[in-house]
């Protein structure tokens, strides 16, 4: 699987490099996140700080879905409502400087749990929404997520 967008190639990241490749994304995009992080690029696109808080709470999401995966046989996870939580959690009115650290905070307590993991619970699985509804194992959804770092750290870098 491939992002036309970013050009991320799922299948160039493995099991074993997927916990440091969330480390040093999440150190990467809250190094983004400086100066005007509120200003929106144009209508319809999330402000700097709005991207930094989305990735901060899908990390957080996607720890929710693997933890349901490895109580429960192919659950399926529901959609966070990343559009709606823009919105009903004032992503654009939070502290630049704590977003930052619990950006950080999140991906380095996702990167431990996934180390954590034996081989067999990191191919359990669940239904995930993305891009079609379909059976993931958490290996996939931890390289979901350093995708969703790089991507986003994209959509900050783009000049305005």
């Amino acid at each position: 699987m491939r992002c036309d967008e970013c050009g991320f190639e799922y299948e160039d990241v493995t099991a074993a490099e997927v916990p440091e490749r969330l480390r040093q994304g999440a150190r990467a995009l809250a190094g983004l996140l400086t100066g005007e992080v509120r200003r929106r690029p144009a209508e319809g696109v999330w402000s700097p700080l709005e991207y930094g808080c989305h990735v901060r709470d899908m990390i957080d999401t996607q720890r929710y879905r693997i933890e349901l995966a490895l109580r429960e046989d192919c659950p399926t996870f529901a959609p966070m409502g990343r559009d709606e939580l823009v919105v009903t959690s004032r992503y654009n009115e939070q502290d630049p400087d704590v977003v930052r650290v619990e950006l950080v905070r999140t991906a380095d307590a996702l990167a431990d749990y996934l180390e954590a993991l034996s081989p067999e619970e990191q191919h359990r699985t669940g239904i995930y929404q993305y891009p079609a509804p379909a059976e993931r194992t958490i290996v996939w959804i931890g390289v979901n997520t350093v995708h969703e770092l790089v991507h986003h750290a994209m959509d900050v870098a783009r000049p305005i």
